[in-house]
């Protein structure tokens, strides 16, 4: 093997321990309707909502405020979008 085939041979050997030692993720994508959480967002709720899935397994990667579909009818209702992740068992 001359030195740029040894070269290849490393760098494809480092990519494939890389790959190997990646740590996969499940995502969770929960939408909180203002109506769902009381009217006002509330601060207690979405707490209650982000222990409970920490009890399960999941950490908190996002939240985005978001227009999310209502109940009943067409348009949708001021909401949230609260991404979770945890590692693949």
């Amino acid at each position: 093997m001359n030195g740029t085939q040894a070269r290849r041979h490393e760098q494809m050997n480092a990519a494939a321990r890389h790959n190997r030692d990646m740590q996969r993720y499940t995502y969770q994508v929960v939408e909180l309707r203002e109506k769902m959480i009381g009217g006002k967002m509330s601060g207690g709720k979405l707490e209650n909502l982000l222990n409970d899935q920490a009890a399960d397994g999941w950490q908190l990667k996002a939240i985005t405020s978001a227009e999310v579909k209502g109940r009943v009818g067409p348009g949708g209702v001021d909401g949230l979008l609260v991404t979770f992740e945890r590692p693949v068992q």
